[in-house]
């Protein structure tokens, strides 16, 4: 179908389901939440927050919504659901009280039209960085959609940090002169704000995330008292550095990072944290039919940042698993690089001191290589690409997956 046509048809679907639904955006103020990284913590971390404070509030994020006191799923790889079912849930979140709505905000769905008659208050942006150029092929078009939000919103809340800053601003006021553009991180944040975010998290990534969520806090009315309240009651995100308690003497962290962006920063806090004789494991892989500039982007972080990587399958679909391994070690380099196989494995391998990689097209091999085989006391095992996704897509197929559940079961077998 012609991309024209296309445009034509979502467009009339998302109409169609405003109206369908009467427009109920308009009994609400919704803040909505884009960029590559961190939306689903900001968008909890606001959602907690209003909670604090005793605002009715719903939210819908990639782990799911909950509307009223009601918790949903909202499907498999879903940031943002189809115009049907957003309408109806924001129709449902008026019918239960609700006078705000938080909501997580993809680029697909901006494009898409999907986000058509939100009425945004507030739209956020953590940052843009390399991804779903599959989808919008240059990073212009990338920036461009995720500057929709902002078009339809009437107050901006921008990272001053991130490279796009500059171009967004441009972009807002060229298209829309009215809207009010407010800047984080605060340097001058009150100090028991700043306690409140230091106290709760340790990750530098989600110090900016906490600013963001603060900022728009503030711009709502809510108190130092509540905002506070509400940092220190975040219960965390599913599948967000989410650590697998076990006695063997090593962590086990599940981490959502699929992208060059995240899964640097995940494993820079990580490789901090290490002890000084152990090591860190990474265990990912990268998406099928899906961007494939990012692969060898993440095969050379992991091989600067972590001690072993484990290369593996992450939603494949029809591609061939280990053609995507291959433009991923592609980035891994050469120099003080080894790949060892698992044929020749052998402990004495945690004295190369190289940074060593292993292929394992099996992501339920290669999380049990992790964890049985290479993980010593003082390592940490990090398995990141699907955090909390309950399903993992081969071929046509969406199959029940649990990263979580998988790395839980091999831990409590004996060692291999």
């Amino acid at each position: 179908m012609p991309v024209i046509l296309k445009r034509i048809r979502q467009f009339f679907s998302a109409a169609c389901a405003v109206l369908f639904y009467g427009y109920p955006a308009r009994k609400l103020k919704v803040i909505g939440v884009t960029g590559t990284d961190g939306k689903t913590t900001t968008v909890n971390l606001i959602y907690q927050i209003l909670k604090a404070a005793g605002k009715k509030v719903s939210v819908i994020s990639t782990v799911g919504a909950v509307i009223g006191q009601r918790k949903i799923e909202t499907g498999l790889h879903t940031t943002t659901p189809d115009p049907f079912l957003l309408q109806r849930f924001l129709r449902e979140a008026v019918e239960r009280g609700s006078k705000y709505m938080v909501l997580e905000v993809s680029s697909h769905g901006l494009d898409q039209y999907r986000v058509l008659g939100c009425n945004f208050y507030i739209g956020v942006l953590t940052n843009i960085t390399h991804e779903h150029l599959d989808y919008h092929k240059t990073f212009k078009n990338y920036l461009e959609a995720k500057a929709k939000l902002f078009k339809s919103s009437k107050i901006a809340v921008l990272n001053r940090n991130d490279t796009s800053f500059d171009k967004l601003v441009r972009i807002i006021k060229f298209s829309k002169g009215n809207i009010r553009i407010l800047e984080y991180p605060n340097s001058r944040l009150l100090p028991k704000l700043r306690k409140a975010i230091l106290e709760r998290f340790t990750e530098p990534y989600n110090f900016l995330n906490s600013e963001a969520a603060i900022k728009v806090a503030q711009e709502l009315g809510i108190s130092e008292v509540d905002i506070v309240k509400g940092i220190k009651a975040f219960p965390g995100v599913p599948g967000r550095m989410e650590e697998i308690t076990n006695k063997r003497g090593f962590r086990v962290i599940v981490d959502f990072a699929h992208t060059p962006n995240g899964l640097e920063k995940v494993l820079k806090v990580l490789k901090n944290q290490k002890r000084k004789q152990g090591n860190l494991i990474s265990v990912f892989g990268c998406a099928g039919e899906r961007d494939i500039e990012k692969r060898p982007m993440m095969g050379k972080i992991s091989s600067g940042l972590a001690d072993i990587s484990v290369f593996t399958a992450e939603d494949p679909r029809h591609e061939d698993v280990n053609k995507i391994i291959d433009e991923i070690v592609v980035g891994a380099g050469r120099s003080n690089v080894e790949e060892i196989s698992l044929q020749n494995f052998d402990k004495s391998i945690h004295r190369s001191g190289k940074h060593l990689f292993v292929r394992v097209p099996d992501r339920k091999e290669a999380i049990a290589l992790a964890v049985q085989k290479l993980a010593k006391k003082g390592d940490i095992v990090v398995i990141c690409g699907k955090g909390p996704e309950k399903s993992l897509a081969i071929g046509d197929k969406e199959y029940p997956w649990s990263d979580k559940k998988i790395a839980a079961n091999f831990l409590k077998m004996p060692f291999q």
